[in-house]
Parts: C-alpha cells; sequence; structure tokens
C-alpha cells in the first residue's frame, strides 16, 4: 500500500487507519520442584522419560526434541547438536531447519541426562534388534517403537496421558522449558548463557519471557552485596 501511494495509484495508506490487536502473552508456568518430582516419578518406567529429562535438563522445545538424531548426539563429549526441529500441520508431519539462526545450537548436557540417554540408546538398540526387519531404522532419538518418526501431536497426546491418569494437575510439556530456564536463573547463571540455551535469537526475548523471575533475584543481588559490605566493613 505504501508502494501505490508512492507510485501515486492510491492517495493515502488505508492501512495507516487500522488499530492492530495487542498481542496477548501466552501464560509462562514453570514446575517446582515438587511437582517436577513427580512428574518424572510417574514417567520414571515409561517411553516419556529420557524426553521429559532431556526437556528439563536442556530446555528444548517439543519439535526440537522430536527431531533430535544420534548422530547430533556425542555422549561422550556430552552435548548435542539442535539441527532440526518435527511439526505437524492438519496430520502431514514436516521436518524442517530450527525457528530461526540462533535455535541451531550445541547444548552441554549434565551428566544425569548423559546417563539416562546412554540408557535409552541401550533400550532402543535392543528394541531394534528384537523386530528385526520391521524396525524403521531412520536414526531417531525420540521414536516410535518400530523406530519410526513420532508425531508432534502423539507425543504431546501420551505426555497428556501420562498427566492425567498420574493425577498431576495442570501441567504442558512447554513448561518444561520454562522450568529449565526459570531454574537457571533463580541460580544465578548469566542470562546470555540462558539465552543460548533456549536457542533465543536475542536476550532481550529472555529478559521478556522470563521478566517474572528478575524481581526475586533482584532481592538476592541486594543481599549478595550486603554480605559482602558487611564483611569489608567487619574486617
Amino acid at each position: 500500500l505504501e508502494r501505490a501511494v508512492k507510485w501515486q495509484l492510491l492517495g493515502s495508506n488505508p492501512a495507516k487507519a487500522a488499530e492492530p490487536p495487542r498481542v496477548s502473552k501466552n501464560e509462562i508456568r514453570a514446575l517446582d520442584t515438587d511437582a517436577l518430582g513427580a512428574l518424572l516419578e510417574a514417567a520414571k518406567s515409561t517411553i516419556l522419560y529420557a524426553p521429559i529429562l532431556l526437556a528439563v535438563t536442556t530446555g528444548l522445545r517439543r519439535g526440537e526434541l522430536l527431531g533430535l538424531k544420534w548422530a547430533d548426539v556425542d555422549l561422550e563429549a556430552g552435548t548435542l547438536r539442535v539441527q532440526r526441529s518435527v511439526g505437524q500441520i492438519r496430520g502431514s508431519i514436516h521436518v524442517n531447519p530450527p525457528k530461526t539462526e540462533k535455535s541451531k545450537r550445541t547444548v552441554a548436557l549434565p551428566e544425569s541426562t548423559i546417563a539416562e540417554l546412554q540408557r535409552h540408546s541401550l533400550s532402543q538398540k535392543k528394541n531394534k534388534l528384537r523386530l528385526g526387519p520391521v524396525y524403521v531404522d531412520e536414526d531417531w532419538v525420540f521414536a516410535r517403537q518400530n523406530g519410526a518418526i513420532w508425531k508432534p501431536d502423539a507425543f504431546t497426546g501420551s505426555f497428556r496421558k501420562l498427566v492425567r491418569e498420574s493425577k498431576l494437575g495442570a501441567m504442558r510439556f512447554h513448561d518444561l522449558r520454562h522450568t529449565h530456564a526459570t531454574q537457571l536463573l533463580k541460580n544465578g547463571i548469566f542470562i546470555k548463557v540462558v539465552s543460548e540455551r533456549l536457542g533465543h535469537s536475542s536476550i532481550q526475548i529472555t529478559l521478556d519471557t522470563y521478566s517474572h523471575v528478575l524481581p526475586g533475584m533482584q532481592d538476592e543481588a541486594a543481599a549478595s552485596i550486603n554480605a559482602t559490605i558487611v564483611e569489608i566493613l567487619g574486617k
């Protein structure tokens, strides 16, 4: 429309009179220690345990988890690389690059997650031998029992069923990503590191998303510097 005005096809741009709706932010929910412990305990003996643990210890999105291949995981180095994301639109599966260039990232893994991925890999190999030629070997870290790609909607359905049957209350899989970020910030991890682990395109997005965590961190910062000053004055 602006180009049409420039070409004198329109006297003015009618879009300038429009009042765009405000973008509503989704509620940010992070699990507390008790809720997270109950979830992990409920998932312990299920196929969901490994992806749940990886989500809460890395902050990966659902599509990024389902897009992981073993070629992206280096258990010896304790890292994984986010290379692709699996999405679903009207039943169709789409494997695409991550949302942004910053979403393509290398994430360090904690020891507990490395150990679980090793166990998960061994279990997957045993299942592959058991199924033989029926197994679809596409190298997915998290797949269906026959090795085929795990549809995002089916994965979410399994997670919801686990939460419902375990009576864990209101809980979304994406809450695990928020839990990861919130815990890191509360533990004093530099926000740039948190932003990099989440794959945000800028630190500002991280700040805007998790601003609710910052007031408590301000109190902790004040208490920390106060302790330092008291120590200095006491000498």
